[in-house]
Formats: structure tokens, sequence, C-alpha cells
């Protein structure tokens, strides 16, 4: 999203909600910066099927649902059915989550434990994409705005990937998720963007649709096209 007016003189900034790249696609993030422009970045974590959440790669269901004998929506299931209103919102810790999907699954400490590890390890960040938003931040403020469980921040920081935006909007830091109203109200707010004045951009299509707010939005479905579009929203914002 792009928006930030600068000494009474309207400017655009870039909404750009992060695109959170797991092995499966998941998002990148983006921020900016020397205020000319301000951009709202959002990532998305949602698995196939399932409720919102820290998105899970297709292939890591399939292979959990081998090693422990049942299926991949039982293990979409286990981990995000009900989250929603419990540890993306941070009502719950991410510890205590855990110990649901461990009773929900009947595993073991050990085997809890490597899920764990393994789903982390699937994660990957889009380079090309945070590569671009680190570029904006010579003019652009951004935005990351995401459904998140608590220990988003935390891996984002491990990562060295806090500096990709101005604002990181996480949900269960807010108390509200996306594609609600409240969350981007919060981020817009944060930035001193007016909604016009940003571009709003999400790997989910309802996510992108922010009517209620007059957001201009894009549906990030690949990286290069994604970039482009934030080039030509700071092109028309000259």
């Amino acid at each position: 999203m792009l928006t930030s007016p600068t000494a009474g003189v309207d400017r655009k900034v870039p909404l750009l909600q992060v695109r959170w790249a797991v092995v499966t696609g998941r998002f990148p993030c983006f921020r900016a910066g020397e205020r000319q422009e301000g951009s709202l970045v959002s990532t998305r974590h949602r698995s196939p099927g399932a409720p919102a959440g820290p998105r899970l790669p297709a292939a890591a269901a399939a292979d959990w649902a081998v090693r422990l004998g049942t299926t991949p929506r039982e293990i979409l299931t286990a981990l995000f059915s009900g989250n929603d209103d419990q540890v993306l919102i941070g009502k719950v810790s991410e510890y205590a989550w855990w110990e649901v999907v461990q009773e929900r699954l009947r595993i073991g400490v050990e085997v809890l434990v490597d899920l764990r590890g393994d789903l982390a390890a699937r994660e990957r960040w889009d380079e090309a994409f945070v590569s671009r938003l680190r570029r904006l931040r010579s003019g652009t403020s951004v935005a990351l705005v995401s459904n998140a469980w608590p220990q988003q921040r935390t891996m984002m920081a491990e990562s060295g990937l806090l500096d990709v935006a101005d604002e990181v909007v996480l949900s269960c830091e807010v108390g509200c998720p996306k594609p609600g109203s409240r969350i981007y109200r919060i981020a817009l707010q944060r930035l001193g963007a007016d909604p016009g004045d940003a571009l709003l951009i999400d790997d989910t299509a309802g996510h992108v649709a922010a009517e209620e707010l007059g957001l201009p939005g894009h549906h990030d479905t690949g990286s290069a096209d994604t970039i482009a579009r934030i080039d030509r929203f700071l092109m028309a914002g000259e």
C-alpha cells in the first residue's frame, strides 16, 4: 500500500502485503523509506482447506500423514482448527497451542519436536521480494501485516528480516486477523497513511478486496508480477 503526505503535499505510499515465502509459495516481506511513499506488506499464513494460521506446505502435510498413519487433512485440522480465535490473535501462547496439537495427533514430545523442527525448516523467504522491499525503503514506507502465531516476530528477527518494513503488524499482537478491516486500519495508522494513497498486496484474493477501507489492492500470484505492480504504483505517485 502506498500513501503518505509530506508537508502538506500528497505523496503516494505503497501498502504492500507481504508474501511470506514457504516452500509452496508463502510470502516475502516489504517496507520503505524517506517517507514519500509508504508500503503496507502483509503475509498470509494459511494452509489449503484450513483456517487462517501459519501456512503449511502441502508436501509437509502429506509427509507427516504418512509418518503418523493419518491423512493430510487430519494433520491440517490438528494444527489449525480453532486457531483463528485463539493462538492467531494471541489469546493463548504458541507453547499452549502446540500442546493442543500434540493431544490431537496423540504423539509424544519427541515427535512433536520433530514436527515443529521440520515445519520450520521448510519455510523459505522470497529473496527477490525481500530484496525489492529493502530497496524501497529509501523513499517508501512499508508495513507488513500478517496472520501469525506469537513466535513470528522472533523468527523474523533471527532471520534478520525486521528491517524490511517500517511497521510489522501481527494478528497475534494486535488481537485481530485479516481480512477484517481493523488490522489494516492499525497498519495505516502506524504508517500515517490514507487508504486511497496506499497499495495493498496479498496472495489471498479475499484479503485484497478491502473495499470497506477504500484500499486499492493487488493479488500477488508471483514475485515478478508483484514487483512490476509496485514499480508502476511508485511511478504513478511521482
